[in-house]
């Protein structure tokens, strides 16, 4: 099949607009590359804005880093942050109490938890008291990081670091006391361990706080507690014997003291009585006898009436002898009238 000169010559421009773009090409292209830019900054701009805020619930903190370093403590509420892994966030409870168990493990936290000693609690349980003495003791340590930073970043393992501090610790204050005085002295035992192990946890810097520290149980080993009950009733037994042996020499010190000195002031007071006396009878003896001097008759009369005016009285029969008459007249003043005889 043959073809016209002019139909070759149209199939040939046909083939040349088809090969060449036309002049619309070069602007669809540039038009669809700016789109695709501006997509990618959008999505960029989303994704920075997505990653630079964060939100803190309540009751939490956040620990911001930049490139792994400390940079600030962020509160509750919305915050910023540089984006795309920048600052990086490690959340933590505020005022979180946390509670670590030595010598017990507890399976069932609670009210009516219950406990099982393994091996571990068991070796972590016994203690040497400073009289070499074996006691076993279970107690609980409550903390709560006070200083995130520290708390984070000035321990490697907190946790540990408190089991170890807290077991060293409670070695050094049983070291320092008898198995007697740590049976019962417990509430004392208690605060200087607390104060023991708060005091060495500021020397570690770690940014922890003691809330409370609780003696569970302070007994002895289960191999020796029944020769320790023993031994304990025992001694309770003579304070007992002692208490009331001094309660009773409280009671009757004071009172043999009281009665002694009763008795002393007796005395006293009587022979202050008889010196008086004395000494009054020696003085009216005195008296009388300077009167007798002066008149003797008088006063030899004086004293012989005044002996018949006391010794009458007593006598139950008088006899009245008279030199001038021969018989003599008894008065018997028992009976009545008998006085007014007498006086006769």
């Amino acid at each position: 099949m043959s073809l016209e000169p002019q139909e070759l010559g149209d199939q040939n421009d046909h083939r040349k607009s088809t090969a060449q773009p036309g002049p619309s090409s070069p602007s669809r292209s540039r038009t669809v590359r700016n789109v695709l830019i501006l997509v990618g900054m959008l999505l960029l701009m989303a994704a920075g804005a997505v990653t630079a805020v964060y939100n803190v619930p309540a009751g939490h903190r956040a620990v911001v880093l930049r490139f792994g370093k400390f940079l600030r403590i962020a509160g509750p509420g919305l915050h910023l942050k540089a984006p795309f892994g920048i600052d990086r966030l490690i959340d933590a409870v505020a005022d979180k109490t946390e509670v670590e168990t030595f010598g017990f493990r507890s399976v069932r936290p609670g009210i009516g938890n219950k406990v099982v000693k393994d091996p571990e609690s068991r070796k972590e349980s016994l203690v040497l008291t400073g009289d070499l003495s074996v006691m076993d003791v279970e107690w609980t340590v409550e903390y709560t990081p006070q200083d995130l930073r520290k708390y984070l970043f000035n321990a490697h393992d907190p946790v540990q670091l408190i089991r170890d501090t807290a077991e060293s610790v409670l070695g050094q204050i049983a070291g320092d006391r008898s198995f007697d005085h740590l049976l019962r002295n417990r509430e004392e035992v208690r605060r200087a361990y607390r104060d023991g192990l708060q005091a060495a946890l500021d020397r570690y810097d770690c940014g922890i706080r003691i809330v409370e520290v609780r003696l569970r149980n302070v007994c002895p080993p289960d191999a020796v507690r029944d020769a320790a009950n023993e031994v304990n009733e025992a001694r309770q037994e003579k304070e007992r014997l002692i208490n009331e042996a001094l309660e009773a020499y409280g009671r009757e010190i004071p009172r043999a003291r009281g009665e002694a000195s009763a008795t002393v002031d007796s005395a006293q007071g009587y022979a202050v009585e008889r010196v008086n006396k004395a000494r009054g009878e020696a003085s009216r003896f005195s008296d009388v006898l300077k009167e007798y001097r002066r008149a003797g008759e008088v006063t030899k009369k004086r004293l012989y009436l005044e002996a018949c005016r006391e010794v009458i009285p007593r006598a139950k029969n008088v006899i009245v002898v008279d030199s001038k008459q021969k018989n003599t007249l008894s008065l018997d003043l028992d009976r009545p009238g008998s006085s007014k005889g007498g006086e006769k």
